[in-house]
């Protein structure tokens, strides 16, 4: 792969918590963090991108979802994430 050197302004608190990563071992470079957190932000970007197609796909055949049925799910979701966690503790 190519590679280009660039110089980029960032902030100092990521700055040193791309230094630290160096000097623990878990980056070789500050250039392969921030190369790494760049690949990740353009998955993140993509997988966004297929989950709004998929939804315009959705509405388009099954019209628009209401804000009130999304209230339902997220409630949904918090209960099932609750029984999930109260399923994982020792009884007692």
């Amino acid at each position: 792969m190519h590679k280009q050197r660039v110089t980029i302004t960032v902030d100092e608190t990521l700055l040193a918590e791309a230094n630290v990563a160096v000097s623990e071992g878990r980056s070789r470079s500050v250039s392969e963090w921030v190369g790494e957190a760049m690949a990740e932000r353009r998955a993140r970007d993509r997988r966004l991108a297929a989950l709004d197609d998929l939804i315009s796909e959705y509405e388009a055949t099954h019209g628009s979802i209401t804000d009130e049925e999304i209230a339902e799910q997220a409630q949904r979701d918090r209960d099932a994430a609750g029984s999930s966690r109260a399923a994982g503790r020792p009884a007692g």
